[in-house]
């Protein structure tokens, strides 16, 4: 018979039916929308736009020969996840300003010096708790011969 179709014969390309189905996306009223919005923003005809996909994740992970295919996907592998979305970037309109030094940031190993109290020719940590002072005044206090503590 003339005409016959197998189920295993593909009609069309892939190509062809993703084409289509874009068309019938943008049918919906989508490219007035996009047409909206950019005159909202008012973006020029010479501005740099740029269309990209976002929501989407890349394998980062080389597998060994024999992985499990249905779990893990080969070293960069790019999948668009069911919420992936469509980013319109205008170039022209982001300036590009690279991060500036915080002035105020101290690295945590150039920590300034600890400020020390002098109490009988013994340097003490201000930091210190109040016990190590005390005690550090009581043996200056009992070298001077100092009698503080009867009272």
């Amino acid at each position: 018979m003339i005409g016959n179709l197998e189920p295993e014969e593909s009609v069309m390309n892939e190509d062809v039916i993703a084409s289509r189905k874009a068309i019938a996306v943008c049918n919906q009223g989508v490219i007035q929308q996009l047409y909206d919005v950019i005159a909202k923003l008012g973006w020029d005809c010479y501005d740099d736009v740029m269309v990209e996909i976002g929501g989407t994740q890349v394998s980062g992970i080389h597998q060994p020969e024999n992985y499990n295919k249905k779990w893990a996907a080969p070293y960069g592998a790019r999948k668009y996840n069911k919420d992936a979305f469509i980013v319109i970037k205008n170039r022209t309109r982001s300036p590009f300003d690279p991060s500036q030094i915080n002035p105020d940031l101290v690295a945590h190993h150039l920590k300034p010096e600890v400020a020390t109290i002098e109490v009988a020719d013994q340097k003490i940590a201000i930091q210190q708790d109040e016990e190590a002072i005390r005690a550090a005044i009581k043996k200056s206090d009992d070298e001077k011969g100092y009698d503080t503590y009867s009272k």
